[in-house]
């Protein structure tokens, strides 16, 4: 991407928040995941990756900016569609190092489409299989793992709460997170596990690229009132928030909306 996404927080000041925890973060080679990864390192996370095998370049390079930080890498590539492969990589997590504290839900695809009748049996099935089947396989994989005073967070967005006209599946999958973090808090709250939702407006990631032209992606973000999308290092804080027991002990079921000064979600 031109210009590349900001995802390094030069002005973010770690406070040892996630010192010694261990963190798996699907989606992690770009975008916000690799932010979230780099900001957490930053707390004294050791973290691990899942990413697509053709994602391994941006992978590695996410491993080595987690190495800078004095931390621990590792990136496993698979599939969060498949539900063996989710078994597998928490397990690898826990045989790397040695326990697991925090989940991070973040792999997506998306595809605009004009009209309900452009969107294929095919599109359907896989933006639901990665977008909210992938969120539960990898968190029913990593419970086993998860201790009292866990946490797993989950990426939702405003399309899941106002919708989205070209983005019909992806909304869709959007509102079943926010719906399946909701009753995951619920069903997980006498463990002693949180979960929470960051909802993020329009951020500056690959995933809208890939699928757009560069006219769209000129206009990207400039109906927020910031007139610009968020970038990824922008929307990494909120990460560390609902993973900090520090900060957010109390908060569990909560969609956060990070919206560029919109004051209207839902």
């Amino acid at each position: 991407m031109r210009p590349r996404p900001q995802f390094k927080a030069p002005d973010y000041l770690a406070a040892g928040k996630l010192k010694d925890r261990v963190a798996l973060i699907t989606g992690g080679d770009s975008g916000i995941g690799r932010a979230v990864a780099l900001i957490y390192a930053r707390e004294g996370a050791d973290v691990a990756i899942v990413h697509l095998e053709v994602e391994a370049e941006d992978a590695a390079e996410t491993c080595r900016l987690i190495e800078a930080e004095g931390r621990r890498a590792l990136a496993i590539p698979g599939d969060v569609r498949d539900a063996d492969f989710c078994e597998r990589a928490t397990a690898e997590v826990v045989e790397e190092f040695g326990r697991l504290d925090i989940l991070v839900n973040n792999a997506a695809f998306q595809k605009h489409r004009e009209h309900i009748e452009d969107i294929t049996d095919e599109q359907w099935a896989r933006t639901f299989d990665t977008n909210i089947s992938g969120y539960f396989f990898m968190t029913r994989s990593a419970l086993p793992h998860l201790r009292s005073g866990g946490s797993i967070i989950n990426t939702g967005s405003i399309t899941g709460l106002e919708g989205s006209g070209q983005l019909l599946d992806y909304s869709a999958t959007k509102g079943a997170i926010h719906a399946f973090t909701k009753s995951l808090a619920l069903n997980l709250i006498e463990r002693g596990i949180r979960v929470n939702c960051v909802a993020p407006g329009p951020v500056w990631t690959p995933l809208n690229p890939a699928e757009r032209d560069a006219g769209a992606m000129k206009k990207f973000g400039a109906d927020t009132p910031l007139g610009r999308p968020a970038q990824p290092e922008e929307i990494a804080p909120a990460y560390v928030f609902f993973a900090s027991n520090a900060d957010s002990g109390y908060v569990s079921g909560h969609i956060l909306p990070l919206l560029g000064g919109d004051t209207t979600a839902g």
